[in-house]
């Protein structure tokens, strides 16, 4: 098969496809036809060096992949040869072939291309994890989101609306706030002209949030702290301005805050078979029905990986960047 290839011997780590060997079929999975990956901001960290991928996981990019099943392994039930899928990975999805644990695969609705099943499983599993189990978000809370045009936040504003609760974002520009506010967010904030913490104040009237989705790290950890309500939770999914920052531990105790750090990629498989049957429990019907699906800002083929790459690093998107494997 043909695969992206980092080139670390380069010093901008440029991406190749070329040919690499086939992925091993184990017990319990299933040869997915690759017709279509997504980008996520964690294959930059990998490709830069700096986010290895877990112990027996494939080396390849790509946490996402959508396609159809070629072959089945020992002990495979609930699916046959032929049928579409989509999966969340802990890699291998730049690729044309992908070997995936069956408990991971989920049905592509009728209605949507190969594309679309790409954008959904890392960023609504993602944001459904975090949220919905870690910060157990209850009807009629408040949930702030960094990052909200982001292919994580896109879907934490539709699973957010669906689900009874208001929803606050920041993003970097109008286009990105405009999107946000069209997708369902009660109120979006141009971080980059509006003080964050100022405007939730008013617009909560001095309340403040139940839950932060955050990936911004250090840099916010302070404002995000005081805008927490009594028993607020503050989750942490990434690090873009650093990991380490001072912790008022008094606010914490006062208002009996919840502090979470929280990764996705290196969860056992049963537990990420459990985000999974949660996530479509809830919300698969919503899916089927259009309700509630991924924002799709561009497609690239698989060979324009690289140009793929800077469009996400330069924060130019809305929602999910798609790397098409196949037609």
């Amino acid at each position: 098969m043909k695969a992206i290839q980092i080139q670390t011997d380069h010093k901008d780590r440029p991406l190749v496809w070329q040919t690499t060997h086939d992925p091993v079929l184990g017990p319990g999975e299933v040869l997915i036809e690759a017709h279509a990956t997504s980008v996520n901001r964690a294959d930059l960290a990998q490709r830069a060096g700096h986010y290895p991928p877990p112990p027996g996981a494939s080396h390849i990019l790509g946490l996402d992949t959508a396609g159809r099943i070629l072959e089945m392994g020992q002990g495979v039930s609930g699916w046959q040869v032929g049928d579409r899928v989509c999966a969340l990975l802990a890699g291998g999805g730049y690729a044309e072939l992908v070997a995936v644990p069956y408990q991971m695969l989920m049905p592509i609705p009728d209605d949507w291309s190969y594309q679309q099943a790409a954008a959904m499983p890392e960023v609504f599993l993602t944001a459904f994890a975090n949220i919905f189990m870690e910060a157990a978000f209850q009807e009629g809370e408040t949930v702030l989101v960094h990052g909200g045009a982001s292919g994580v936040g896109t879907a934490a504003i539709q699973l957010v609306r669906e689900a009874g609760g208001r929803m606050i974002v920041t993003a970097g520009v109008e286009e990105k706030v405009a999107r946000c506010m069209s997708l369902g967010a009660d109120l979006a904030i141009n971080y980059k002209e509006e003080d964050f913490v100022q405007r939730v104040q008013d617009y909560t009237g001095g309340q403040g949030v139940d839950v932060i989705l955050d990936m911004v790290g250090a840099g916010y950890l302070s404002q995000n702290l005081s805008l927490l309500k009594p028993r607020g939770r503050l989750v942490v999914i990434a690090l873009l301005r650093g990991s380490r920052a001072e912790v008022d531990l008094a606010l914490m105790m006062r208002r009996r805050l919840r502090l979470i750090g929280s990764v996705l990629r290196s969860r056992t498989l049963e537990e990420k078979e459990q985000i999974k049957g949660q996530f479509m429990g809830r919300f698969w019907s919503l899916v089927e029905r259009g309700t509630i699906g991924p924002v799709i800002d561009s497609v690239y083929s698989i060979q324009q990986a690289n140009e793929a790459h800077q469009h996400i690093a330069e924060y130019q998107n809305i929602g999910k960047i798609i790397l098409k494997i196949r037609d």
